[in-house]
């Protein structure tokens, strides 16, 4: 593996700074930023709950600072908030097909790994979230550890991917749907959440009802009620759009609150 080369480059947007962190790893095809958004209550030594912040599909890491002033909301909350860069289109996933495109990889071995080394962090209140591509990634790398998150939250998630084979550059990392459908299966979260039922972890998660996502979200509930894991679902107005993750996002982060000990 390449050495890992590691910048830290503060932006004073508000009266407090974020931090940058740029990587380099082989496992992925391009470079990784996150953009880290800290507390301003500088008296406060104990260590913060954290969010990682997952961004949909042909976004970025600022996307969701596009949407809503995270630094507020971890001056506010006491949450220090996490925001990787899913690459446009990696749908946070190990490709099977493609050795150099490994993000759930990255995300567990080098970049949290490095985020709990940077900073003071509760390890027994760290959340997961995202809207659309990063509303199923937040999903996916729930429920591939979740032993590492106290929760979960998905906003437009795409929590079926086998219903949109090949949408949304999916193809590029599992394979057109066609000849590897069976990769489409395989990782949608409605087929995975099983691996949770006996843990009692509490997850939240919404959908617009004019979203084209929508029934998704909505047969996704149902199989958490099936297998009597604790989900709050949010059926509300709204569309796939900011206005629409701006108001969602909120009611994330209050219930994260609410879980914390």
């Amino acid at each position: 593996m390449k050495l890992l080369t590691l910048f830290f480059i503060m932006f004073f947007y508000s009266s407090f700074p974020q931090t940058m962190h740029v990587f380099h790893p082989e496992m992925l095809p391009a470079s990784d930023t996150c953009l880290v958004y800290i507390p301003g209550d500088s008296h406060n030594t104990k260590p913060a709950p954290a969010l990682f912040l997952l961004h949909g599909w042909s976004g970025n890491y600022n996307q969701w600072n596009e949407i809503i002033d995270l630094q507020s909301i971890a001056d506010e909350t006491g949450f220090i908030i996490i925001c990787p860069d899913g690459l446009y289109d990696s749908w946070y996933l190990n490709s099977p097909l493609i050795k150099n495109s490994q993000y759930e990889d990255f995300f567990f071995n080098i970049l949290f790994n490095e985020v709990l080394n940077s900073y003071s962090i509760d390890t027994s209140n760290i959340f997961i979230s995202g809207l659309s591509m990063g509303g199923f990634g937040a999903f996916n790398l729930f429920l591939k550890e979740p032993g590492v998150f106290k929760s979960a939250g998905s906003t437009s998630g795409v929590l079926d991917i086998s219903a949109f084979p090949g949408n949304w550059g999916m193809n590029k990392v599992l394979g057109d749907s066609v000849n590897h459908f069976e990769n489409y299966i395989s990782n949608s979260p409605i087929n995975r959440v099983e691996k949770i039922k006996s843990l009692n972890k509490k997850i939240i998660f919404d959908c617009g009802t004019e979203d084209r996502i929508y029934e998704v979200n909505r047969k996704f509930f149902e199989k958490c009620r099936e297998l009597k894991i604790p989900a709050t679902f949010i059926s509300q107005p709204g569309r796939h759009d900011k206005e629409y993750w701006k108001k969602a996002i909120k009611q994330h982060i209050n219930f994260f609150k609410d879980l914390i000990n």
